[in-house]
């Protein structure tokens, strides 16, 4: 019952350009609507981040990845079909998303996310969704729930429930960047130290 209770709070924060603290395929993160920019800026403002730092976005398939990225490497299915871990794609290209979510070259990051509360969350909201860990800029991410400290779990909009006490550990995503030439540069493994 918690699950769809939140799916449906959290959808409806988002709606409204609220933003959540919700349970990703990684690591706990901040969220909005990612193609909104009143609700993009309240993310950079509550975490007290640089807006020259891009943000990473989660669809939930390839058809909501082809409608906000510009020509996308054929490669880039493969890579996603073949990744037994969460695996972050950073696109040449971001198109219909709010103008802070991509890098001052016009790329963007990008999730295509298997998780089920995630996954339910993006079929029912229609939009992609931010992704960005659930702290303040320069403090370390949290690995469970009761790491987020408490100032910030009172700025978000809406809290999801679901998943707070679960003790298994996530790394955060691995992160490529694909060229559009199709040549691929790692940026981060994903595996914790």
């Amino acid at each position: 019952m918690i699950f769809n209770d939140d799916i449906n709070a959290a959808v409806a924060t988002l709606k409204n350009k609220g933003i959540i603290l919700y349970p990703t395929d990684t690591i706990w993160g901040l969220g909005c609507d990612a193609t909104n920019d009143e609700a993009v800026e309240k993310i950079f403002k509550i975490k007290d981040r640089d807006e020259t730092k891009s943000l990473i976005i989660l669809v939930n398939n390839e058809q909501m990845l082809e409608r906000y990225v510009d020509d996308i490497p054929a490669i880039a299915f493969e890579l996603v079909s073949v990744s037994e871990s969460p695996l972050t794609i950073i696109y040449p290209k971001g198109k219909n998303l709010a103008k802070v979510v991509c890098a001052a070259d016009g790329s963007i990051g990008i999730r295509i996310c298997r998780d089920e509360f995630c996954n339910q969350l993006l079929t029912q909201f229609r939009k992609p969704l931010v992704s960005t860990s659930a702290n303040f800029s320069g403090k370390p991410s949290p690995e469970f729930f009761e790491d987020i400290e408490a100032d910030l779990v009172n700025m978000v909009d809406y809290s999801v429930k679901y998943r707070r006490h679960e003790r298994q550990k996530n790394a955060p995503s691995a992160i490529i960047k694909l060229n559009a030439d199709g040549t691929i540069k790692v940026i981060r493994t994903g595996r914790t130290s």
